[in-house]
């Protein structure tokens, strides 16, 4: 079995909160008292172009909430859509342990829109943990696209089968594993360190 010289980590449901998920969305939909039913139905009509990077915040929030008049500013909405974002602190701690290691190269392999995805970067440090940010809103793919894993393969020049991924939905991680990357389902912190442990990836 090959070393596992890669490890590339969702970022949402593993090092964060969601950015912009179903619960996250229905906060929002709940502190500005929009028609949950009306919202969705346009959300998903342009949620790929929103998380492809073919599209801008702006633009979103003109489709899905700003089509009418609203008692509250554009503003208003965009910091509360920023605030919902919580890290996880302890699986950060040890993301960082991990890339001070020097042991192994550190990416991501994320859906999210570019301005969330950038103020998640910078708020939360990532850059100093990450190398390399295979995120849907730079590449214009999403997961569980098989071309996004492979995208961030062959960019960083290192085989699949030395690469690890680590998500919380399976389905992503199904795909990764077709292309013959190493896979864990995050649950825990523990567990998670007991998986990787045992594909050799230890601090």
């Amino acid at each position: 079995m090959s070393a596992i010289q890669a490890i590339f980590w969702d970022i949402g449901g593993v090092l964060l909160s969601n950015a912009w998920d179903h619960t996250q969305r229905l906060a929002a939909l709940e502190h500005f008292r929009l028609d949950e039913e009306e919202f969705h139905s346009r959300h998903e009509m342009v949620v790929s172009s929103f998380e492809r990077g073919k599209i801008t915040l702006d633009e979103y929030l003109d489709r899905t909430v700003f089509y009418r008049n609203r008692p509250f500013t554009r503003d208003q909405f965009r910091d509360f859509m920023f605030s919902l974002s919580e890290p996880m602190p302890e699986v950060l701690t040890f993301a960082r342990a991990l890339a001070d290691s020097g042991k192994f190269f550190m990416g991501t392999i994320n859906n999210e829109s570019r301005e969330l995805n950038l103020h998640r970067i910078e708020k939360y440090g990532l850059r100093k943990i990450f190398r390399l940010f295979v995120s849907s809103c730079f590449v214009g793919l999403r997961k569980p696209e098989s071309g996004i894993y492979r995208l961030a393969v062959e960019i960083t020049q290192i085989s699949p089968e030395e690469c690890c991924f680590i998500d919380d939905r399976a389905l992503n991680l199904e795909c990764a594993a077709k292309l013959g990357m190493r896979t864990v389902q995050m649950q825990t912190l523990d567990q998670l360190r007991e998986e990787l442990e045992k594909l050799g990836v230890k601090q």
